[in-house]
């Protein structure tokens, strides 16, 4: 199958997901073509099997903001017409769904049918979507898709809850190539963050207001209290200085590593103890996944999706949000010895092995079969 893939090229969830799944769909057979405005930072290496097409949106000052949608719909007839597409799949209902649905009717109009499948990851339901602003364009994208998807069952009912739905919503979560997170690294050298009496504890995110990242400081600041530590702190965001200037306050910024956007994530889980993920709202929580398929236990909250990847007192421990006292004891009671450390890591990993690639993958190309068979 010819399948084209919009998503957006960044370091977010939504972003990874759609390249990996476009990488396993080319070890499928399936001919993947991505359509973005930037090469997905995960796609490193194109090939026969897997094609990138850089939107470009002409500058005219007549745009006070220039027309991605009309772009993207553009591109997408252009690609599918040059390649004889078989699929869209689309991730995010805005701008990639409404744009799809552009390019599906443009489409028509030459007796050519692209079926569309709309996968929905959750910043485009909870907080855009759900904009009074947004929600007419979000509700039609929706029913407008041949196959709709989302990551989790908790995304799932907040999409029904928010959104006059029309179509039944299937629940594909997202994945991990457990086969990419061997934690063997024989250059996993823990010295090279802390010392080797140091427990590890370690936060990747866009470091956004919604993943409580003063909550991460927070909790491992009791935890320092008890044992000897050190946080990393993987990403950029808008409260990185905020974070910064917590670290000082309380006098734990020699102990705070903010390393920024990293490509080396598998290295430094490797070198980990233990993951905090307190996060207001997370529709999946595939940093977590990705720390449990490393071997490392999660400390969470018990928001949206997240229950349904951490599992309390398996693969970590899940908290009311905000309650950083009860994350820092559950912390502690992890990390208290080797062996109960060592317990939890096995069954991090050992939670995470239903979530490989090798089990969802094959779910997407189920729906994309049920949406190509619906003409």
């Amino acid at each position: 199958m010819k399948i084209a893939i919009v998503c957006y090229p960044t370091f977010g969830g939504s972003g990874v997901v759609a390249t990996e799944l476009g990488i396993a769909l080319s070890q499928h057979g399936h001919e993947v073509h991505f359509v973005t405005y930037k090469q997905p930072v995960r796609l490193e290496l194109l090939s026969k099997q897997i094609h990138f097409h850089e939107v470009s949106v002409p500058d005219y000052p007549l745009f006070h903001y220039q027309p991605y949608e009309l772009a993207l719909s553009s591109k997408l007839v252009d690609t599918v017409k040059l390649h004889n597409i078989d699929l869209l799949h689309v991730h995010y209902a805005i701008p990639h769904a409404y744009a799809g649905y552009m390019a599906k009717k443009m489409l028509e109009e030459e007796g050519i049918h692209l079926p569309m499948v709309t996968t929905l990851h959750g910043t485009d339901i909870t907080l855009v979507g759900n904009h009074e602003f947004y929600k007419p364009a979000v509700t039609f994208s929706i029913n407008k898709s041949d196959v709709v998807t989302s990551v989790s069952e908790s995304l799932k009912d907040d999409t029904n809850r928010l959104f006059k739905v029309e179509k039944d919503i299937k629940v594909v979560p997202n994945f991990i190539d457990m086969a990419k997170h061997n934690p063997s690294y024989t250059d996993c050298q823990r010295e090279l963050m802390a010392e080797p009496d140091e427990r590890i504890i370690t936060h990747v995110s866009n470091l956004r207001k919604v993943k409580r990242v003063t909550d991460v400081i927070e909790v491992f600041d009791r935890i320092q209290k008890k044992i000897p530590a050190k946080l990393l702190m993987v990403g950029e965001g808008p409260e990185k200085e905020t974070c910064e200037k917590l670290c000082v306050e309380k006098g734990i910024e020699n102990n705070v590593v903010f390393l920024g956007n990293s490509s080396e994530v598998d290295k430094i889980l490797c070198f980990s103890d233990l993951f905090l993920l307190p996060s207001e709202k997370e529709s999946f929580g595939l940093a977590a996944l990705e720390a449990m398929a490393s071997g490392v236990p999660v400390i969470s909250s018990n928001t949206g999706g997240l229950p349904e990847v951490n599992k309390n007192g398996v693969s970590g421990y899940l908290s009311d949000v905000g309650n950083v006292a009860e994350m820092a004891d559950n912390a502690l009671s992890i990390l208290s010895s080797e062996e109960t450390l060592a317990a939890f890591k096995k069954q991090a990993r050992e939670t995470a092995r239903s979530f490989d690639t090798k089990k969802i993958v094959p779910l997407y190309e189920t729906v994309y079969e049920e949406a190509v068979s619906m003409k």
